[in-house]
């Protein structure tokens, strides 16, 4: 199979906006980090992140409901100008590195990205560490597709997307699902995601260095506990490993200054190599998931409105190919 054209777009300009915000956050964060104790995941305090971020609200005009899965919680997150319409809808997995955020902290961001595709998004609550281990968390993730499925939405309907932890998740989601026989969705977007566990190619890349938050320190350690005794290279626990083919259109969005550029980067081409259409998109100087400062930063703003159309045109072309059929 010839490999399909994969799309590249890098944007280097940096807004004074972005410079400020970013120095700001590596002055605060930087420290905080080096200052880490040593030892095992404290994972009550990881919880309680998104406990702390329970007063946080969408923007004005948004509608949240809660719905109960098994074992799990989700929200229908309908951003400003959505109607109630849910035959499309984004399955939307958070970040938080396996171990914290929720429905609370990513809620404002979701509804942005909502209204930019103009549909509305269904965020997962998956059980996480240390409730069931690292590859139940997927499990929960196939189980809310699977619902999908059994509400009537279409897969042709459905565009899988997360961030950090949740763009690993969206797709060890899409393995699962077609190792399960079930239909693909009609995209697949990732959000500055961790795509390979082995930390062997991050570790050697120039970002070790550069990355704004100086991360690589942490995560030898954390990785190593999470994993416990998985192994890092099985295409099972590093997407980036796995066979490809067969998956949907993809669209990975990162910072180019981040660590986690490197997963975008190679995941971008081994998509590609294995006929997926693939679109990268790099932004200079950016913090890790930086669409979560939603109109605060241009960048973000850009990515969010770039977000929105990827879904509009992957959900129109996945129709198509369908009625085709």
């Amino acid at each position: 199979m010839d490999p399909v054209p994969l799309v590249i777009e890098r944007h280097p300009h940096v807004s004074w906006r972005a410079r400020a915000l970013a120095a700001g956050v590596r002055a605060v964060l930087t420290p905080a980090i080096r200052r880490v104790p040593q030892g095992p995941i404290d994972f009550h305090r990881a919880a309680s992140l998104d406990r702390m971020a329970r007063r946080a609200r969408p923007p004005r005009g948004s509608r949240v409901e809660r719905v109960r899965l098994d074992g799990f919680h989700a929200e229908w997150v309908h951003g400003p100008g959505v109607g109630r319409d849910r035959s499309r809808i984004i399955l939307y997995f958070h970040g938080g590195g396996w171990i914290s955020c929720g429905l609370n902290t990513h809620r404002r961001m979701i509804a942005h990205l909502s209204a930019a595709a103009g549909i509305p998004a269904l965020s997962v609550a998956y059980r996480m560490l240390p409730e069931v281990t690292f590859a139940e968390e997927a499990l929960d993730c196939l189980a809310a597709y699977r619902w999908l499925l059994e509400q009537g939405v279409e897969p042709q309907d459905v565009v899988m997307s997360g961030d950090s932890a949740g763009g690993y998740l969206t797709f060890a989601t899409a393995l699962l699902a077609r190792k399960d026989g079930l239909p693909q969705p009609a995209g697949l977007i990732a959000l500055s995601p961790m795509l390979d566990m082995d930390l062997t190619a991050k570790s050697a890349h120039p970002n070790a260095e550069l990355d704004r938050v100086s991360l690589m320190p942490l995560l030898d350690a954390f990785i190593a506990e999470i994993l416990g005794d998985l192994d890092p290279l099985d295409p099972e626990v590093s997407p980036i490993q796995a066979d490809l083919r067969g998956l949907p259109p993809s669209y990975l969005c990162c910072s180019s200054s981040e660590v986690l550029a490197c997963d975008s980067e190679t995941m971008a081409e081994r998509l590609a190599a294995a006929g997926v259409p693939t679109r990268l998109q790099t932004w200079a100087g950016q913090l890790h998931v930086f669409q979560m400062f939603g109109s605060a930063l241009p960048e973000s703003k850009a990515a969010i409105d770039t977000y929105g159309e990827w879904v509009r045109d992957a959900l129109g072309r996945a129709r198509k190919k369908e009625e085709a059929a």
